[in-house]
C-alpha cells in the first residue's frame, strides 16, 4: 500500500518543479538585448586615413583622419565593458586593394587584427578574391603556400588564418555542386542563438580577375539567403542576420537613423528576402546609411574602419524575429577611446616591419595631393598620369594608347610636407599588384569600348576609363546608350582614329580579361603579358617626369562633353 506522506511529498515536489518551470519560461522569454558592432570594406586599412566628416544643420564638411585597427580596438574595448558577450560582424572586403602596409605581407597582418579583434564572422567581399580561390582558403585556414610567395609567410615563419568565418552562402562550386565556404555560422549570445548568413554581390565575376574564380558560380543573393534559413532554424537559430556584400547610396545623413530614400542594388536584394530577416549589414558601395527599407533595418558603415555600426536588437528566446532593432553610426577617431595596449603592439611591430619599404621616397610631385575626383566629363588628373605611365612603360613593345579603370585607383596620390611621395603613397594608390597587358584593337573596338563605359546592366555604374595623353574624344549625355560618343571626334595624336585600322593599347591585366564590364578588351589580339607591374611602371614614371608629370597629364583635355 502506498504511503499517503509519499504521495503527498511527490506531489509538493512535481508542484514545486511546475513552478520553477513556469518561472524559467516566463524569464526565457523575456527579451534580451544582443548587441552587435558590424564594419564593411575595412581593405586592410590598419593606420587611420582621411575621412570626409558630413557637418550637422548646414554646417560645412570637416576633413579629419579616422579608422584603423587602433581607433577600432580602442572603441570595441570600450563597447565590451559594457556588453562583455557583444558580437562583432563584417558586410566583406576586409582585404584587397589594401596599403603596403597589409598588402606587402599578403594580406596577413589585416587578418591577425581582425583575429585580435574578435571578429566572428564576415561575409565574403569580392575583393577577398582578388588573388584568386586558392588564397582566399588559405587566409581562412592558414599556411604558406601561395600564389604570392614574395609575400606570404614573410612577416614571421608561419601563418595560421582567420580565426572568424568567411561567409558565402551564394558561391557554388560549380564541379561539384557544393558551397565553396560555409554559407552561414550560428553564435550562441546570452543564451540567444544568433545566425549569421553571408553572401557577396552576384556580379562578382565582373569586377574580379576571370582566372581568380575559375570553377565558382555566383548565385543570386536574396535566393541564397532564403535557402539557408529552414537549415539555420533546424541548428536552433532563435534570430536571423544577413551580412550582404552588395550596397545602396541616399541622400540622406549617414548619421541619422531611420532614412527613407536607399536606392542601389541591396533594395531588390532586402525586397526579396524572407520576413525572418530585419537587420540587413551591407556594404561595397563605400557608403554610410542607417535605413529603413519596407520594415528592415538596412546599415553600412562607410569603409576603411572610418565608422562602425552599433546595433542593440531585442530579442525573446523562440520568437524567431527581434522586437526592436536599435542602431548608430559612430566615427572611429583616434583618441576617443583609451587605447588598447595588445593592438597597439601589434601595429606598432607591423609598422616597424614595413618602415623600410614604406618611407623610401619615390619623386617629388609639382603639386600634392593629385586627386582621383573626376570632372564633370568623366576625367581625373590623376587618372590620365597613371594612363600616361602605363603607356610610357610598353612604347617599346609598341603601345599608342594607354587605358586605367577608374575602379583600379584607390587612393588620391598624397605626398609628405616637402612634396616628396613615398613607396607606401604610391602604392596606396594602385594596390592590386596589377601587371600591364599590350594587345591589338581596330579602332571600332575602341569605340565600342568607349561605349561600354555606359552600355552597362541597370545596377552597374557608369565606370570611365581614364586614357593617356594624345588620346581624346567627346561624348553626349543626349545621345542614346551605345551613340554617346560624338562620330568623328575619336582622336589620337589629332588624327581621326580608323575603324579598319588597328592600335596596339596597354590596359591592366584586370581590364584585359574583361574586368569592370568592359568585355571588348578580352577581344583584344596579338596579345603580351609583360609581367611588368603597373604599380613599378607608375612609380618609374614619377620618376622620370619628377616635378612635371602632373602637370602634363592635366596640361589638355582628353575627354570632353558635349553641352
Amino acid at each position: 500500500m502506498t504511503d499517503p506522506r509519499r504521495v503527498r511529498a511527490s506531489l509538493s515536489t512535481l508542484t514545486l518543479a511546475l513552478l520553477l518551470a513556469g518561472c524559467a519560461t516566463t524569464a526565457s522569454r523575456e527579451p534580451v538585448t544582443i548587441n552587435l558592432v558590424a564594419m564593411n570594406d575595412f581593405h586592410g586599412n590598419l593606420e587611420p586615413s582621411r575621412y570626409t566628416l558630413q557637418g550637422k544643420d548646414g554646417a560645412a564638411p570637416q576633413s579629419i583622419r579616422a579608422g584603423g585597427a587602433e581607433a577600432v580596438a580602442a572603441a570595441l574595448q570600450a563597447w565590451r565593458k559594457e556588453d562583455k558577450d557583444l558580437l562583432f560582424v563584417s558586410a566583406g572586403d576586409l582585404v584587397g586593394a589594401s596599403p603596403a602596409m597589409s598588402s606587402l605581407w599578403a594580406d596577413e597582418p589585416t587578418i591577425e587584427a581582425m583575429n585580435l579583434l574578435d571578429l566572428r564572422a564576415s561575409a565574403v567581399g569580392n575583393h577577398e578574391f582578388d588573388a584568386g580561390r586558392k588564397e582566399l582558403l588559405r587566409q581562412q585556414h592558414g599556411g604558406c603556400d601561395s600564389p604570392r610567395p614574395a609575400k606570404a609567410c614573410q612577416m614571421g615563419p608561419s601563418f595560421g588564418g582567420a580565426r572568424f568565418t568567411y561567409l558565402a552562402a551564394n558561391v557554388v562550386d560549380s564541379a561539384t555542386g557544393q558551397p565553396f565556404i560555409p554559407g552561414f555560422r550560428i553564435e550562441t549570445v546570452k543564451g540567444i542563438k544568433v545566425g549569421l548568413v553571408g553572401v557577396v554581390l552576384q556580379a562578382t565575376d565582373t569586377v574580379v580577375m576571370a582566372s581568380g574564380i575559375a570553377g565558382l558560380a555566383f548565385g543570386d543573393e536574396a535566393e541564397a539567403i532564403n535557402r539557408a534559413i529552414p537549415a539555420m532554424r533546424a541548428q536552433g537559430a532563435d534570430v536571423i542576420v544577413a551580412l550582404v556584400h552588395e550596397g545602396g547610396t541616399t541622400r540622406d545623413n549617414p548619421m541619422q537613423a531611420g532614412c527613407a530614400n536607399l536606392q542601389g542594388p541591396v533594395v531588390g536584394i532586402v525586397k526579396k528576402l524572407d520576413p525572418a530577416i530585419r537587420l540587413v549589414i551591407s556594404g561595397h558601395s563605400h557608403q554610410s546609411y542607417l535605413c529603413n527599407v519596407e520594415g528592415r533595418i538596412v546599415t553600412q558603415a562607410a569603409s576603411y574602419g572610418h565608422l562602425l555600426t552599433r546595433i542593440a536588437m531585442k530579442v525573446e528566446k523562440g520568437a524567431g524575429v527581434p522586437s526592436d532593432i536599435q542602431v548608430a553610426n559612430v566615427v572611429m577617431k583616434p583618441g576617443d577611446y583609451p587605447a588598447d595596449p595588445t593592438m597597439s603592439a601589434f601595429i606598432a611591430s607591423v609598422k616597424e616591419r614595413s618602415r623600410a619599404a614604406l618611407s623610401r621616397p619615390v619623386a617629388r610631385l609639382a603639386q600634392a595631393p593629385v586627386l582621383r575626383k573626376q570632372n564633370a566629363a568623366g576625367e581625373s588628373v590623376l587618372g590620365g598620369l597613371i594612363a600616361d605611365a602605363v603607356l610610357d612603360a610598353t612604347r617599346n613593345v609598341g603601345a599608342r594608347i594607354g587605358f586605367m579603370n577608374e575602379g583600379g585607383i584607390r587612393k588620391d596620390l598624397e605626398a609628405g610636407e616637402d612634396k616628396v611621395a613615398a613607396f607606401g603613397q604610391t602604392q596606396a594608390v594602385l594596390p592590386f599588384g596589377n601587371t600591364l597587358v599590350v594587345m591589338d584593337l581596330t579602332g571600332a573596338q575602341i569605340r565600342t569600348l568607349l561605349e561600354q563605359q555606359w552600355a552597362r546592366p541597370a545596377a552597374a555604374p557608369v565606370s570611365m576609363l581614364q586614357v593617356s595623353r594624345g588620346f581624346s574624344y567627346q561624348w553626349d549625355e543626349k545621345r542614346p546608350v551605345g551613340q554617346r560618343v560624338v562620330p568623328g571626334s575619336v582622336k589620337l595624336d589629332g588624327a581621326p582614329l580608323q575603324d579598319g585600322a588597328t592600335y596596339r593599347v596597354v590596359a591592366n591585366n584586370f581590364l584585359a580579361e574583361g574586368g569592370d564590364l568592359f568585355p571588348e578588351f578580352a577581344k583584344g589580339t596579338q596579345r603580351l603579358e609583360t609581367g611588368l607591374l603597373d604599380l613599378d611602371a607608375f612609380t618609374d614614371y614619377l620618376k622620370k617626369n619628377e616635378g612635371q608629370g602632373v602637370a602634363q597629364a592635366a596640361a589638355a583635355p582628353r575627354i570632353l562633353k558635349a553641352q
